[in-house]
């Protein structure tokens, strides 16, 4: 599971044209499922995410997490993080999971959260959507749960 962790002052997703969800300080999580992936892969993305200490304490030194500030996280479905464009120009995306299994860990993965932050909004999953942020930073992290060691 890959994801793309943006420390954000606003963020909101759009689609067709129309306001689907929105939230303010916090994060910004474009998740990726990759095949294989399994309930701890999700557990693991969560956990740094929401431990990952990357906002500023009083000495403004990131010293502080999304937990620490009571911050608010977007969960964006993006399968185009598994793009692998290593040959060629056009990226392959064979290591993405099939749509009803990653949906269903993307699914998971915010029910988790859902439990442990005060407001997660979400995209729409397998929707064409516009994503807009504010990256306070600007602060952004790659995770991939297949490199943890």
């Amino acid at each position: 599971m890959r994801a793309v962790i943006q420390r954000v002052s606003r963020a909101c997703v759009r689609i067709n044209n129309e306001d689907f969800s929105s939230i303010n300080e916090g994060i910004l999580v474009l998740l990726g499922v990759e095949k294989e992936d399994t309930k701890s892969d999700a557990d693991y993305i969560l956990e740094k995410t929401i431990n990952l200490r990357i906002f500023e304490d009083d000495q403004d030194k990131m010293n502080r997490s999304l937990l620490d500030i009571n911050g608010e996280m977007m969960v964006v479905s993006q399968f185009t993080l598994l793009g692998n464009c290593t040959k060629g120009r056009r990226p392959s995306f064979v290591q993405a999971e099939e749509p009803a299994k990653a949906n269903e860990l993307y699914e998971y993965f915010v029910r988790e959260g859902r439990a442990r932050i005060k407001k997660l909004a979400t995209g729409k999953f397998q929707e064409m959507m516009q994503v807009e942020l504010i990256n306070n930073g600007p602060v952004t992290i790659l995770l991939d749960s297949k490199k943890k060691f």
